[in-house]
């Protein structure tokens, strides 16, 4: 092949701009959940965040455009942030279909259904179990104290971290395309950054409930002439802070175990409240 047909070739190749992928990112960024729906969860958002991509791939060709709104709609749900990732490889399978590469739908929604799950528990460890819990702790600890700088440390920071992460997590999956599967699951190094990451959650939720659930007991035994206080004098000698260990503790069973609904919840503890409080035990 001549150098002329060689540079008339790569004229004619279909190209994603940089914009074009931006664009999908902030896309996906603030609509991901804003058709979230029980049948195919983030699908409709995943066609949203994909129109720059399909219109500069296929908008010369209907059929093409039909056939990959229609791929890109089967279910699909994962973290949003990290989970990006997952985005950024479609969006470069796309483009190599786009330009003649053999690649089927199965291997498009393969690769969503297949890492869409674990992605979803890092996401969901790094985010609601670990960064979130650690920004609440400063915002509240300083929103109790009637600082308003409280809520508003939280929100930067959050936002300030979010976004960076989410941006990264996007174009470095554009850029490793169909070969990023092994470079971003292989080895050992991604288990040990979930393990010390639920670590870390788990600490500091424990933190959070030790500061942050009070519950006390005023009742007091009478044994002869000496009288124990309950809290002071039998739960504090045993475990400090037993009676909000143990509230946390019912708390996650009955969500967890039990499935309950946290609304339900939230009325079986206002109802321990209550009985505690008339009974004199709480």
């Amino acid at each position: 092949m001549s150098t002329v047909e060689t540079n008339m070739g790569e004229d004619r190749k279909k190209k994603l701009l940089k914009k074009d992928v931006v664009s999908a990112f902030w896309r996906w960024t603030f609509f991901s959940h804003a058709n979230y729906n029980y049948e195919r969860l983030e699908a409709t958002g995943v066609v949203h965040s994909m129109t720059p991509i399909i219109k500069r791939l296929y908008g010369d060709d209907p059929e093409a455009y039909k056939a990959c709104l229609k791929r890109h709609m089967m279910f699909y749900n994962t973290e949003p942030h990290i989970g990006g990732v997952i985005s950024g490889m479609f969006i470069a399978m796309e483009e190599e279909r786009a330009n003649g590469v053999p690649i089927t739908d199965e291997m498009i929604n393969g690769i969503k259904t297949g890492l869409m799950g674990p992605f979803a528990g890092i996401g969901d460890t790094l985010w609601q179990g670990t960064l979130t819990p650690i920004l609440l702790a400063f915002g509240i600890s300083l929103g109790i104290e009637g600082n308003l700088m409280g809520p508003l440390i939280y929100t930067i920071l959050m936002f300030g971290i979010m976004f960076p992460v989410a941006y990264f997590m996007w174009m470095k999956g554009y850029s490793l395309g169909k070969s990023g599967i092994q470079s971003v699951l292989g080895g050992n190094l991604l288990r040990t950054i979930i393990t010390g990451a639920s670590a870390l959650g788990a600490m500091v939720l424990g933190g959070l409930s030790a500061s942050f659930v009070n519950v006390t007991s005023p009742a007091v035994i009478k044994v002869g002439e000496v009288q124990l206080g309950v809290q002071a004098d039998i739960l504090d000698k045993l475990l400090l802070g037993l009676l909000p260990l143990g509230v946390t503790l019912l708390t996650l069973y009955l969500l967890k175990n039990k499935k309950m609904k946290s609304t339900n919840v939230l009325l079986i503890l206002m109802a321990i409240g209550v009985i505690g409080g008339v009974l004199g035990i709480l």
